[in-house]
Formats: C-alpha cells, structure tokens, sequence
C-alpha cells in the first residue's frame, strides 16, 4: 500500500512524504479497508509536528478519518457476528488515515449513508456527533430557540448550524469572511455575522430586538462556540441561555467574566465528545441515531469544502497546508481514489 508515514516531526505539512509499505493483512479484531477518501484535521497539523496531546511512538501514520469499502473482516469473528460485510460502505476514525489501506476496529465504523459520497461520509465522524452531541444532549435545543454558531462555515461550525435547524431553531452564524458567510447562508443560517467587527455582540443583540419578544429581545437561547469567545458572547445572551465550550481553535483559553453568568442566570456548558466512548457508551449510540434521523429527513449534508479539489495521497500536504491557513470552509477532504465517472469525450 501506500502511505504518508511520519519517521520524524516535520516543520509543516508540506514536507511530508509518501511511502511504500506492505499492505495490512486480515486481522483477528480489526475490518481491513480500502480507503477511498481522508478527512483533514487541525490536530493533524499538530501532530506531524509532535505537538498534539496524543502523540503515537514514531514511525506511524498520518491521518485519522477515512470512508471506504471493506475488503476484509475481522478472522477471529464469525461473519454472521460481524456488523459489516465485505464491500459495505463505510466510515470512520483510526490513526492511519493517509493511507491507500487502514485497520480498523468495529466500534470506530459506522455506515455510509444512502445517497453520500465517500467524500462527504469521510469528513462526517468528527463533526456531526460533536455538533449534535453539544447542542441536543448538552445544551436541549428547542423549536424556536435562537441560536448563535461561531465559526459557522468550519466543519463542525456548519454541522450545528445544520443540526440548530433541524431541530427548529433559528441560527445566527458568524465567520470572518464574505464567502464563509454565503456558505453558511447556504448551509441555513437564518442571518451572518463577520466576528471580525468588534461591535458583533451589538448586532447580535440588534437582531434580537428587532424579531423576539419577551426576554428573547436581550439575545440567544445558545451560543456554539468551537473557537474561545464565550466571554464575548455573554454580552448578548437573554436569561437562561446556555453557552457550549466546544473548543479554542483562535488558540486562547479565555477567562470568563462570572458575574455575566451569575446575572444572567446562564449555563456554560463544556463538551469533550471524544470521552463519551468511555463515559457514555449508550449515548454515542443515541447521538448517531440522531444524526441518521436528520440525514434520513433530508436535513443533514455533507460539508466537504468543494471550492479546490485535493486528488490522490500526494495532495494530502496541500489539503494540510490549506487547512492551516484558515482559508476554507467545512471539510477538507482529499480524495485518496478518484470516485468520480471520466468523461467519454
């Protein structure tokens, strides 16, 4: 098989290389698959330079979400037991990603939905169960509930504002630039907002005034916040709000003005979905369900980022380097085969 294999931290992804390394054989725990197409990720950034929290012994793998087709089941279970067949469809999560093959355990895959590519399935298993897990098990989104999305064109940015929809609710998104605010326009987000703008708690609470009634003209019910601007929002939250910390891409972990908390009667709620595994088996289970439910309605797409296409492993350093410099939106995903029908001029 092929591979981008780390044999040593590198400075940034472009110097990263692809290798030649024997392909997977079956495994007695794991389903071999052949992977047609890697998501990206910032802590994939972090770790080809080993300064990511999980760093695994060198030399290993880049990469770590992927959809594809199984080519192989687990030898030491019976294929009656076993929940994938070969040539199902598939999505999920594993170090090794970057890769023309992976193993991978049961509980890290899931199905393709009917109807997705494996470009969009590939960038699904990080981003919706955060944004689902975050704004429905967390922070109980209700039919009419303002809702405000920061970072709202980013993969899991333009998940809640998907999922905020969904279920009801009405979405302000903010994002920094013109063309991330028409792609979350066109993900559904009722109004945009560029966070850039230092009044943006202002306009926030603008909107509010001008379409709620009641205590709702102060501001939203919930405030998804992936980036570190939870202080911020405090300032156009209305009574009872609920304010998820899903994380701090803007690299600042912030302190937060308690009084704002306590006057306003808010929640601050903090999300680590990667531990529910081992906290809340049955919930991650009942978060898919609810995921499938709104892909099922026609109310859940993919978010792979289309304005520039990554084919082939040897486009992985630019997808990387793309990523890194915050100029896309949704999921950069690199197609590792090229699904698409040629032309038959």
């Amino acid at each position: 098989m092929r591979a981008i294999q780390v044999k040593e931290y590198v400075k940034g992804p472009l110097e990263l290389q692809i290798t030649s390394l024997p392909t997977p054989s079956p495994s007695p725990n794991e389903y071999l698959i052949e992977i047609h197409s890697a998501g990206t990720n910032f802590f994939d950034l972090l770790q080809i330079q080993g300064k990511y929290q999980h760093q695994p012994p060198l030399p290993w793998i880049g990469g770590a979400e992927f959809a594809g087709t199984v080519l192989a089941l687990p030898t030491s279970i019976p294929a009656s037991r076993a929940c994938f067949r070969i040539g199902d469809r598939v999505f999920g999560a594993t170090q090794g990603a970057y890769a023309t093959h992976i193993l991978a355990p049961e509980h890290t895959l899931l199905p393709v939905p009917n109807g997705w590519s494996f470009e969009d399935a590939a960038g699904l298993f990080v981003t919706a169960p955060t944004s689902y897990g975050g704004l429905v098990h967390r922070a109980n989104v209700k039919p009419n509930d303002w809702v405000l999305v920061h970072a709202a064109a980013g993969g899991v940015g333009l998940a809640a504002v998907q999922i905020a929809k969904g279920k009801g609710a009405v979405v302000i998104a903010t994002a920094s630039t013109e063309r991330k605010r028409q792609v979350a326009r066109e993900f559904g987000a009722d109004y945009v907002i560029d966070y850039r703008n230092k009044s943006w708690p202002e306009e926030v609470k603008s909107l509010c005034a001008q379409h709620r009634t009641g205590n709702g003209k102060a501001g939203v019910d919930i405030v998804y916040d992936p980036v570190g601007m939870i202080d911020a929002s405090l300032k156009c939250v209305t009574w009872n709000a609920r304010l998820l910390v899903i994380g701090f891409a803007a690299g600042n972990i912030e302190k937060v003005a308690l009084n704002r908390v306590l006057l306003k009667n808010v929640a601050v709620i903090g999300l680590h979905w990667g531990q529910y595994a081992k906290f809340e088996k049955d919930t991650v289970s009942t978060v898919w369900k609810g995921v499938f439910d709104l892909v099922a309605q026609g109310k859940f797409k993919g978010t792979a980022f289309k304005d520039e296409s990554f084919v082939g492993l040897e486009s992985v350093p630019m997808a990387l380097e793309a990523l890194g410099r915050r100029e896309t939106w949704g999921k950069v995903i690199v197609k590792v085969i090229n699904d698409e029908p040629k032309s038959k001029l």
